[in-house]
């Protein structure tokens, strides 16, 4: 039964990355204005990580380098959560847009937390790649 709970929680934690990486294709233009400014490049970084993310959650739906590809994801998450909600929460403007801030980096920030837990158990004898 383990192996049920493991294999529901892998679709459903791998399958929207692939959609949230198909949306940064989708809408690549508007979403480059969340790139930080001192950043160069704008979209490119967008279709990038739309990129980063497909690879990443095909990598866990099928279970090929996965313990990498977490890893990676991880990074990934916690560098948007210093680089781009972080600021969010600390510029906002008032109380009302720090609270609409914060779910963005709560939510990338355990997201991550799960990315490297998932990394975890790739590296245990209790998983098989």
């Amino acid at each position: 039964m383990n192996n049920v709970w493991h294999t529901i929680g892998r679709i459903i934690y791998g399958l929207p990355f692939i959609i949230f990486g198909i949306f940064h294709f989708l809408n690549g233009a508007d979403m480059a204005g969340y790139v930080p400014g001192f950043i160069p490049g704008g979209a490119f970084w967008v279709y990038l990580t739309g990129a980063a993310l497909i690879a990443a959650g095909i990598s866990i739906l099928i279970q090929k380098m996965t313990r990498l590809a977490c890893i990676l994801l991880g990074v990934m998450l916690l560098i948007f959560v210093l680089t781009i909600h972080l600021p969010a929460v600390i510029n906002a403007a008032d109380m009302q847009a720090m609270q609409q801030a914060m779910p963005s980096l709560l939510k990338d920030l355990a997201l991550a937390g799960a990315a490297w837990f998932m990394a975890g158990n790739y590296g245990s004898e209790s998983v098989t790649e």
